[in-house]
């Protein structure tokens, strides 16, 4: 692979994300997952670009992002591609028909609220990362109970089981993540 395919490039930046550790966990920070150190626009580019790739346009309504870290996908990837785009929220707006949802990750808990998603509406989900799975799992299934098409789901930044479990225990659930990744010895290594 060449230093500009996509891949290449979101590959080489995660190898170059310092590390630090929160207890007993070692935090990788990169500013697709973080906003921090700053981005280069080549790696939202070509993240961008992997995204807007692996996906079946003709088959997309809305794309939808979590607040706060897939806004930048969330927002690349709509722009790229002229569909309109929305984001569960962590703040209640009240408006008609918003959802609840009370997430659980690894390391803390919210909730988030869902407005403007329709019954019916073939949706992509895009966000940074996945790693216990605690945040999409309870999104999705609220989606899925919503009557909503699950249509394409693509995660920037894979660590952890979390997408492996999901697969397992959610096998109808579209899960694809463009980049695998472990912290070993205290730097980044691509799995896959």
């Amino acid at each position: 692979m060449s230093p500009s395919d996509p891949l290449s490039v979101l590959q080489d930046s995660l190898r170059d994300s310092p590390i630090i550790w929160k207890g007993d966990y070692p935090y990788f920070i990169h500013p697709i997952s973080d906003g921090i150190p700053r981005m280069d626009a080549d790696v939202l580019r070509a993240t961008r670009d992997l995204i807007v790739e692996m996906v079946d346009w003709s088959n997309i309504d809305l794309i939808v992002s979590v607040e706060a870290m897939g806004l930048p996908l969330l927002a690349a990837v709509g722009d790229a591609t002229g569909k309109p785009t929305v984001v569960i929220r962590k703040r209640q707006y009240g408006m008609e028909g918003e959802v609840r949802v009370d997430v659980s990750t690894g390391y803390s808990q919210s909730t988030t609220y869902i407005n403007d998603i329709k019954q019916g509406e073939r949706i992509l989900i895009v966000d940074d990362v996945i790693s216990t799975g605690g945040t999409l799992e309870p999104i999705l299934a609220t989606l899925e109970e919503m009557g909503v098409i699950l249509q394409d789901i693509v995660i920037a930044i894979e660590k952890g089981d979390g997408r492996e479990r999901l697969a397992k225990e959610r096998p109808s659930w579209p899960i694809k993540t463009l980049a695998r990744i472990d912290i070993i010895d205290g730097r980044v290594e691509i799995l896959e």
